[in-house]
């Protein structure tokens, strides 16, 4: 037998349609789900959704109480072990490159952390050597409200997250830095409506940043890509550009995180 096959020749559907169980689990609330809406949300048949959960609460993935599936204690203990971003950096790295190269500017991809606030853990820049933002900034968190990525961040939240997470006046960073939280509150809106986020002269001076979420299946917001430049260089007449070309990387770091589909 030859070994040249491809990737999707090699793909075992049964693991994949469990995957698809369990992020769909993920998404339920805490107290769980039944199989009949675990099968429809993973758009499996019953009998299968069935046999798979079945597997997976043998294994101690899922639990069961009473009618409910529930992710499992195994799940939990296997996840501390976990790095939580190697993966998703490696995969999202050449998408990453390629949108930098694309702009001659540099992109980043944070991910929202335990405390409300947002992690960058992926860059990429292009040849300009010059550049406003300093490279190598993995591991650095963002000010919410004055930075592209946090408002995305902010615009996802309720209003009341928003407000116990930030103090009544808001630190200024650079000379059209939102330091008027009912200020900020309408500027979230606008990013809510829009789809992005956008900060210009507001974290550095000449700095022009953009930022678009990445969610998964269920529309939980799990990471945030960001473009930013220096004004003269990187200017708002190129924001429709950049934006389109943005929304194209975000579909393919969607199809890179999550590369089953329904129809597996």
């Amino acid at each position: 037998m030859s070994d040249a096959s491809g990737p999707a020749d090699m793909t075992n559907k049964s693991v994949t349609k469990g995957v698809r169980l369990l992020r769909e689990l993920a998404a339920q609330p805490r107290s769980g789900a039944t199989v009949t809406t675990l099968a429809k949300a993973a758009g499996i048949s019953r009998p299968t959704a069935f046999r798979l959960l079945y597997s997976l609460e043998q294994s101690g993935l899922v639990d069961r109480v009473d009618n409910n599936y529930i992710l499992g204690w195994e799940l939990a203990r296997l996840g501390r072990y976990a790095d939580p971003h190697a993966g998703l950096a490696a995969r999202a790295q050449p998408l990453l490159q390629e949108l930098a190269d694309r702009f001659n500017e540099s992109v980043t991809l944070s991910v929202p952390d335990l405390r409300g606030g947002v992690e960058l853990i992926a860059e990429a820049a292009g040849s300009h050597v010059v550049s406003i933002v300093p490279r190598n900034m993995v591991g650095e968190h963002y000010p919410l409200h004055a930075s592209s990525t946090g408002k995305v961040l902010l615009a996802d939240l309720p209003v009341e997250q928003v407000l116990a997470l930030l103090p009544e006046r808001l630190e200024p960073y650079a000379s059209r830095t939102i330091t008027d939280r009912a200020l900020l509150l309408k500027d979230l809106e606008q990013v809510r409506e829009q789809g992005f986020g956008v900060i210009d002269n507001e974290l550095e001076e000449e700095l022009l940043s953009l930022a678009r979420p990445i969610r998964d299946s269920s529309g939980t917001l799990v990471a945030i890509l960001a473009l930013d430049g220096p004004r003269y260089r990187f200017g708002r007449d190129r924001i429709p550009e950049a934006l389109e070309e943005m929304r194209s990387i975000v579909d393919r770091l969607t199809e890179a995180f999550w590369q089953d589909s329904p129809s597996a």
